[in-house]
């Protein structure tokens, strides 16, 4: 570029010129001399012309961003991953309020409003999952998961993990990259263990496939396709026996209806902080915990930032700030426990607003409304004619809608066309048989949304 770009300062041929000297180069490219000449593009970049003013480029964007449909302009019953929960308007007011804005990437020893609103997000995560210590939110459940499995392998010196055969394919893709390569020398190795036609975990395949080389089992209840485990506590009890870890995630809604993870004998918790007053940005709202007793054994393995509290010289004040930072990333760089990761610290802020909103009343309340819409969902469409869902499986929030006549993509096309997500295309994944996807129902659906989608099911389907 020969001319100084209209929104970048440093592009001026001057400030560029002035860099160069500072290197003791003269050219741009000579900063590229050791990529050889085959990994070089070679040719010019096709890219559209520079836009000419701020007035331009807004009107670009927004013409960009018209060709979006959102889930407020139309009905969604896509999950997996990214749910359309209602999100009070505290939240957001809480978590765009200017203090935390030009706060929240402060100092380790500045920002004490911070720490505490951290410490808040950690002990009402601690007390959905009845454990004691909770580290800041890492950026997906997927990546919760990885770090706690990684957390097991260096506790038992053990490098292989079981995982239920059907799990979502986007999480299990983030812990085989957790676990690294075979060829790296701390590579953990994923064993699947088979579910069965109730979509539990296979009680003697699981058996069978324990053993003492195991660091942890891992499982999901609710799972992927949102069937509820009916002795969750039996499959921790099974790991422990043989010194393994048992690490379960957990959809925190479900937790004011279901057994927490800590009274049922799971070891670490994991799960997704999207659900807790989160949009789901596009996929850019996801979040994940984790959480464990409050042991040395477990705090020193965590790679997060973690808050701790204080007595201060005043009586009955106390102060809040990080603690065992000098094991995580930031504290230890290539030497920490593990990679620290820092995008959703903010939404720890709304994650606390909206738990400090609800309150336990509120989780039982919502947990039961959530598990009641989506059993009338699915007794609704199974009784469509082309479609079945498998009634004899509790399930929370997520469900698997067979279709008998017609593909899921046909299905999913004339449902958009009538302003309608449909459920996620399952139908290639371990775990199902035909054409099937995954339809989510949650507190935000009501019984008017559920007739809706039923009627244009039966239209498509005719």
């Amino acid at each position: 570029m020969t001319r100084a770009h209209p929104w970048m300062a440093t592009s001026a041929p001057s400030a560029k010129q002035e860099m160069l000297s500072a290197l003791g180069l003269s050219t741009v490219d000579s900063l590229f001399s050791q990529i050889p000449d085959d990994h070089l593009y070679g040719k010019p970049f096709d890219l559209p012309p520079q836009l000419a003013s701020e007035v331009v480029l807004s009107r670009h964007l927004d013409d960009l961003m018209r060709r979006n449909v959102t889930c407020r302009d139309s009905l969604c019953f896509l999950g997996a991953g990214a749910w359309p929960h209602y999100v009070p308007a505290i939240c957001d007011e809480v978590a765009n309020r200017y203090e935390w804005q030009t706060s929240v990437f402060g100092s380790p020893t500045s920002d004490h409003g911070r720490n505490q609103a951290w410490f808040e997000f950690c002990s009402q995560i601690g007390a959905l999952v009845e454990m004691d210590f909770v580290g800041l939110p890492v950026y997906s459940w997927g990546c919760a998961a990885g770090h706690a499995v990684r957390m097991a392998s260096r506790m038992t010196g053990r490098r292989r993990v079981l995982i239920p055969a059907v799990m979502d394919p986007e999480r299990l893709s983030v812990l085989r990259n957790y676990c690294e390569p075979r060829e790296m020398a701390r590579h953990i190795e994923i064993v699947e263990v088979a579910v069965g036609p109730d979509g539990c975990i296979d009680r003697a395949d699981l058996a069978a496939k324990l053993d003492h080389t195991v660091a942890a089992l891992y499982f999901e209840t609710p799972g992927y396709h949102g069937v509820i485990e009916g002795d969750p506590g039996a499959l921790c009890a099974m790991a422990r026996k043989v010194g393994a870890e048992a690490i379960t995630g957990v959809d925190p809604l479900s937790l004011g209806l279901l057994e927490a993870p800590g009274a049922y004998g799971a070891t670490i918790a994991v799960g997704p902080t999207q659900p807790l007053g989160v949009h789901m940005n596009a996929g850019g709202g996801v979040g994940g915990f984790i959480a464990s007793p409050d042991t040395v054994r477990y705090a020193t393995e965590y790679n997060t930032l973690n808050i701790s509290i204080g007595e201060t010289v005043q009586a009955g004040e106390y102060g809040f700030g990080l603690t065992l930072f000098h094991q995580s990333s930031y504290g230890s760089r290539e030497e920490g426990k593990d990679w620290t990761g820092n995008s959703v610290y903010l939404w720890a802020l709304a994650n606390a607003a909206y738990m400090s909103a609800m309150g336990p009343e509120g989780f039982a309340e919502i947990g039961r409304l959530i598990m009641a819409r989506c059993r009338h969902a699915a007794e609704a469409i199974d009784g469509i004619k082309g479609c079945s869902v498998d009634l004899s499986r509790p399930v929370f929030k997520e469900f698997v809608v067979h279709f008998e006549t017609a593909r899921v993509a046909e299905v999913n096309a004339g449902l958009r066309a009538k302003g309608i997500f449909g459920g996620k295309d399952v139908s290639k994944e371990p775990g199902t048989d035909g054409q099937a996807a995954l339809f989510c129902v949650t507190e935000a659906h009501t019984e008017g949304d559920i007739a809706t989608l039923v009627t244009a099911l039966k239209e498509v389907l005719a």
